[in-house]
This record gives structure tokens, C-alpha cells and sequence, in this order.
């Protein structure tokens, strides 16, 4: 365990230096800690893959505080409950327009477009962290078979609900945003509803399927959410 200041309201509490299970697991377990029984002037958790960034208030607590109590939260760690997961289904069109990188991942692994597929499809994958966009899911458990580099240059525009590739990750857009990750699928689901409670279906740790549907699926479950 280690820590880094960040500002004059920040600490990263970090827990390893590599994308880990177990690493990742424990930061949740601290974050499930934290959220029961928050220290004196905690006001904000965000849970990453080896690290957990605490924002605190510095009229409330001190930074040495701060520090002595994950210390003594790591000599329990082993003892804390993890909330338990839920399993989401997310339907996907893949390739075509929906997936224009899903040959290009073929290819780069002597696969067939459909056995991209049904590599894809046949995992259940971890909900490691929530970030670089609203309500976007870092997952792992990607098969060794479809690790694929992200793109030398990011696109512009990635569609909503677009479902890539980054190395040994995959992952959903839930907004239009720029993104440098390879496309090889689209979900007609709303992922991010700022409205909602919560703004996105999922929390780290929960565990996510993907389920292939057709175009005509897609087209249906998109006029249902967005009627």
C-alpha cells in the first residue's frame, strides 16, 4: 500500500501497480469499508483499478489521520464484505456498422468474424472500474485470444452504446464521445441517464454477459428506449 497526495483535497490510496483481480478486489473491499463507516471529513470515494482516490475535507481532518486509518483498514482487509455482485445482460449487434473494427480483430488473431463472437460472448466479465466518461465500464476477463492494441489514432466520434476492445480490456461507450479503443459491436441500451437513480445500471464489481442479437433486435430495443 502506498500514497500520493493529490491536491490539496486528494489522497490515492494505492494497492498495486499492474490491471489484477485480486488488487482490484481489494480496493473494492476498501471502498465498501469506507462507504459503511466513513472517517471524519471523507466526502468522496472513486474506486479505480489498483487505487482508490479519497477526497477529503482538510478543515476536518489531516492528511497523517487519513493515512493511519487505511493502515489500520489494511490489517482487516481480509475481513470485510464485499457487496455482492449482480449479473447484467447487454444485448450487442456486432459488426457492420455497429462494429467496424470486428474484421480488422479477426484477422489479427487468424479468427472468422464469428468466432471473434463467440469468444466475446462466452465470458462474464468484471466490473474492475467506472470512468474516463460518465457511467463507462472497464472490464475484465477478456479472452487471451481477442487482446487486440487500441487504435494508433483515436477516432473523433464513437456512437453511443458502441462495445470495444483495448488490449486485454473491453468495454461500452455509453455516450458519443472520441475514443481510440476497437469497435466491434453496438447495445441499443441506455447506459447513462443522468436523471435515473442511479445513472447507470452498474457498480464496480458487478458482473456484465454480452448476448448477440440481430439488426432488426437492435433497431426494436432502440425505439423502446428512446420512445
Amino acid at each position: 500500500m502506498g500514497f500520493r497526495i493529490m491536491g490539496d483535497r486528494g489522497l490515492l490510496v494505492e494497492y498495486g501497480d499492474a490491471i489484477d483481480e485480486t488488487v482490484n478486489r481489494k480496493v473494492r473491499s476498501v471502498a465498501a469499508a469506507v462507504a459503511a463507516e466513513p472517517p471524519e471529513g471523507v466526502l468522496e470515494t472513486v474506486p479505480a483499478y489498483r487505487s482508490l482516490l479519497v477526497i477529503y475535507d482538510p478543515l476536518a481532518t489531516r492528511l497523517q489521520k487519513l493515512q493511519d486509518f487505511f493502515r489500520r483498514l489494511e490489517e482487516r482487509i481480509d475481513r470485510i464484505a464485499v457487496p455482492p455482485p449482480q449479473t447484467l445482460e447487454i444485448p450487442v449487434c456486432y459488426g457492420g456498422k455497429y462494429g467496424p473494427d470486428l474484421a480488422f480483430v479477426a484477422r489479427s488473431h487468424d479468427l472468422t468474424p464469428q468466432e471473434v463472437i463467440a469468444l466475446h460472448t462466452a465470458r462474464t466479465y468484471t466490473v474492475c472500474m467506472i470512468g474516463f466518461s460518465p457511467g463507462f465500464p472497464f472490464l475484465g476477463g477478456l479472452a487471451p485470444e481477442l487482446e487486440t492494441p487500441r487504435l494508433q489514432t483515436p477516432r473523433t466520434r464513437v456512437p453511443r452504446g458502441s462495445v470495444a476492445i483495448a488490449n486485454n480490456q473491453t468495454g461500452i461507450y455509453p455516450l458519443e464521445s472520441p475514443g481510440g479503443w476497437r469497435l466491434i459491436g453496438r447495445t441499443p441500451l441506455k447506459l447513462f441517464d443522468p436523471c435515473s437513480e442511479p445513472p447507470v445500471p452498474y457498480r464496480t464489481g458487478d458482473r456484465i454477459r454480452f448476448t448477440r442479437i440481430t439488426e432488426k433486435a437492435y433497431q426494436r430495443l432502440r425505439e423502446e428506449q428512446n420512445p
